[in-house]
C-alpha cells in the first residue's frame, strides 16, 4: 500500500494543481481570487483594495488567514513541535477574542440584510456601524486562535515524540503574537499597495496551508499513521496528500458556486 501511494499521491497532486490552474482566473491575483471565492463571499464594499482591485478576500477573511498564517509560521520557528494546546490563561483570550469575531460578524450580516432587502429585520437595531477596520481586527484574532490550535492538533497527531509544552504557555508569548499582527494590521491599513500584493497571497497561502494541515491529520488517521514521524521529510506523503485534498475541496466550491452565480465576483445580491 504504501508502494502504491507514493506514485499515487504525487501525481494526483500534479493532476488537481493543474486542474486548479485551468479553472482559475488568469494572473497570479486572479489564481488567488479562486482560493478566496471558494471561502469568502468577496463582497467588494467589504474588502480591502489594490488602486481599484479587490483582494481575493473580504476584510475579515484577510485578517483571519494572514493571522493564521503567520501564527502558524511563529509558532513552527518559535516552538517547534510543541503539541500542548495554549495555556488556560491564554485559551480565554483566545475565546474573548473568538466572541468578539462572532459578534462584529453577526452585527455586520445584519446590517448587510437590511442593506440587501427593504424593509427587513427593520426592528432589530445594529450595536454599531460595521466597518472593514473593526473586520479586519476581530478576523485578526479569530486567526491567532484558529493558528494556535490546528498547530496544537498537528502536532499532537504528526510526532512520534510528543512533546507537550503548550506552544503558547506564557503572556510574553501571546505579546509577540498580538504585537506582530498589530503591525501587520496597521500596513494593511495603510492601503499601500507596495503592502497590499504581498497580504493578498500570505492570506491566501494562510487558507490553503490550514486546510493541508487539516486534511494532512485526517490522512494520517484514514492510513494509521498517527504519531509515527519524527520529521517533516518522512510525512511528504501525508503532507502532499493534505495539500491534494485542500486542492480538490477548492476546485469543488469554486465549479459549484460559478455555476451557480456565473461569476468570480461576489454572490449577487
Amino acid at each position: 500500500m504504501q508502494k502504491i501511494t507514493r506514485w499515487i499521491v504525487p501525481l494526483a497532486a500534479l493532476f488537481a494543481l493543474g486542474a486548479f490552474i485551468y479553472i482559475a482566473p488568469p494572473g497570479l491575483l486572479g489564481k488567488a481570487d479562486a482560493v478566496g471565492y471558494a471561502i469568502c463571499h468577496r463582497i467588494d464594499e467589504r474588502s480591502f483594495h489594490i488602486g481599484v482591485r479587490q483582494l481575493p478576500m473580504c476584510a475579515r477573511d484577510t485578517g483571519t488567514f494572514t493571522s493564521a498564517g503567520i501564527t502558524l509560521l511563529l509558532l513552527t520557528f518559535l516552538k517547534p513541535k510543541r503539541a500542548g494546546m495554549p495555556a488556560k490563561k491564554i485559551i480565554f483570550t483566545l475565546i474573548a477574542f473568538f466572541l468578539f469575531w462572532a459578534f462584529d460578524g453577526a452585527n455586520s450580516y445584519l446590517y448587510l440584510i437590511k442593506q440587501t432587502y427593504e424593509g427587513a429585520l427593520s426592528q432589530i437595531p445594529n450595536a454599531y456601524m460595521p466597518n472593514n477596520t473593526l473586520r479586519l481586527i476581530t478576523g485578526t484574532g479569530m486567526g491567532m486562535g484558529m493558528g494556535s490550535v490546528l498547530y496544537a492538533a498537528f502536532n499532537q497527531t504528526a510526532w512520534k515524540k510528543l512533546d507537550m509544552r503548550p506552544a503558547l504557555k506564557e503572556w510574553r508569548e501571546l505579546a509577540v503574537l498580538v504585537g506582530t499582527m498589530f503591525i501587520v494590521d496597521l500596513a494593511i491599513l495603510s492601503g499601500s499597495s507596495i503592502v497590499l500584493y504581498p497580504i493578498a497571497l500570505i492570506s491566501v497561502l494562510g487558507v490553503i496551508t490550514l486546510l493541508s494541515l487539516i486534511f494532512s491529520v485526517v490522512w494520517m488517521m484514514i492510513m494509521r499513521q498517527e504519531n509515527s514521524f519524527t520529521s517533516l521529510k518522512e510525512m511528504w506523503i501525508a503532507l502532499t496528500a493534505g495539500f491534494t485534498l485542500a486542492l480538490i475541496m477548492l476546485i469543488i466550491i469554486d465549479i459549484l458556486r460559478f455555476r451557480m452565480t456565473g461569476t468570480w465576483g461576489a454572490f449577487p445580491m
